[in-house]
């Protein structure tokens, strides 16, 4: 519940960030809302109740949506068009590194400290690393700071954003990426936990180390995208991620770990493909159309990844990977659509 929460608010917030940072400039926006996001993560150890620690995650989450709308939206402004691809590819490695720490550095703290440890630690870890961002994240050369805009100006730029068909078709790409992904990863857990398996926390928040294929693919997409085509990196994406879904229907754990794996490396793939070209599609208020992306993004994990209880429920992994199979063929039809059809 605390994660939805901070999920939930998270979703909110890159909306609202966008048009925050759109009048005092994308830097301060970020640094903000890493620095408050950070100091909020080590009050969080001091709470002393259930009900004081969701609404502490509530406004982290809050705070926490100026971070990735904005940065992209910095990515596509100050980054030429010809290295858009390989940035982009850099910065979702790095969200998937500290994914990755989230989940598996967490996991073995609290195997072995408390979680109030482990909230505390982590807090400490965002804040310096929010000092090291201000100081090393240069000054922005294309940002045109707008002030006194009104409601009806970002309105304005969010109709004209998911008016462009070739846009909204992106935004539907991201949701169906965290639709699978998070669906995916939710319910292996609980398969992973029962038996045969019967796996630890510890030994499950492992299995998040291939993470690290997430890092190297996503920093690799756009070197590859030069290459083969952004729609056949985008589409094999997905076709990796059908192939891993499928993989993890064996009943032995190393194949399943694989498949877990070639589902990271394609949701990597595509989302940091995917990232880049509403960059570059964007002509204006690129923050507004980072936002939208991203709005869709977390709106994937909430729905489906909710809704993949009942599959779970009523038909077992059999359901989910049939779910999540069906969700990656619609991403690959979109993804050969979006490549060939033009913006209106």
């Amino acid at each position: 519940m605390a994660l939805s929460l901070t999920t939930a608010f998270l979703a909110i917030s890159i909306v609202l960030s966008s048009a925050f940072s759109q009048a005092i400039g994308r830097r301060g926006v970020i640094f903000t809302s890493m620095l408050c996001a950070a100091i909020l993560n080590i009050v969080s150890m001091f709470t002393p109740n259930w009900h004081s620690l969701l609404i502490a995650r509530a406004l982290e989450g809050l705070l926490l949506g100026g971070v990735p709308a904005v940065t992209m939206a910095w990515i596509a402004e100050e980054i030429a068009p010809e290295h858009l691809g390989k940035t982009m590819g850099l910065y979702i490695a790095g969200t998937a590194f500290g994914g990755m720490m989230g989940r598996v550095g967490m996991g073995i703290l609290v195997e072995y400290f408390s979680w109030r440890t482990a909230l505390g630690l982590l807090g400490a870890i965002c804040f310096i690393c929010s000092i090291a961002f201000l100081k090393l994240l240069p000054t922005s050369r294309n940002f045109v700071q707008k002030k006194g805009l009104n409601l009806g100006f970002h309105m304005q730029m969010w109709r004209a954003h998911l008016s462009n068909t070739k846009l909204l078709r992106l935004f539907a790409i991201g949701f169906l990426l965290t639709s699978v992904f998070v669906t995916l990863f939710n319910y292996a857990t609980f398969r992973l936990s029962g038996a045969p398996y019967s796996l630890s926390q510890t030994q499950i928040s492992l299995i998040f180390l291939s993470y690290s294929f997430g890092m190297v693919s996503s920093s690799l997409a756009g070197s590859l995208a030069d290459r083969f085509g952004k729609r056949t990196m985008m589409m094999s994406g997905f076709a990796l991620m059908i192939l891993g879904s499928l993989m993890t229907l064996l009943s032995s754990l190393f194949g399943i770990i694989i498949g877990i794996a070639f589902i990271t490396t394609g949701f990597f793939i595509t989302h940091s493909l995917t990232s880049s070209s509403v960059g570059a599609e964007s002509k204006q208020a690129k923050a507004h159309a980072s936002s939208l992306y991203l709005l869709f993004y977390y709106m994937g994990s909430s729905i489906v990844g909710s809704a993949g209880g009942w599959f779970w429920l009523h038909g077992g992994w059999s359901a989910i990977v049939g779910l999540t199979v069906f969700l990656s063929l619609i991403g690959i039809f979109l993804a050969v659509y979006t490549s060939h059809a033009k913006a209106h």
